[in-house]
């Protein structure tokens, strides 16, 4: 089992929460993803944030190109590794 991650990165926590409850029922996913907040260093005001959504993909069997087109659906990407 390998230990593969594909971070979607939103532009809000709305945008964040509704594709992290979105991308279960979407692509049937095990374990919920992890929503965590990036902003740039010495940035605390959360307009200057961008939400990460972090998804477990062990069995490697999530498309990064689905991945994408998904999170583009709330404005955001999936980052490359």
């Amino acid at each position: 089992m390998s230990d593969v991650r594909h971070v979607l990165v939103l532009p809000d926590r709305d945008a964040a929460e509704e594709a992290a409850q979105a991308l279960g029922e979407r692509f049937g996913l095990d374990e919920e993803p992890r929503l965590v907040r990036d902003a740039l260093a010495g940035e605390d005001d959360a307009e200057d944030a961008q939400w990460l959504v972090v998804v477990r993909d062990e069995e490697e069997r999530l498309d990064p190109g689905e991945l994408d087109e998904f999170a583009g659906e709330w404005e955001g990407w999936r980052e490359e590794p």
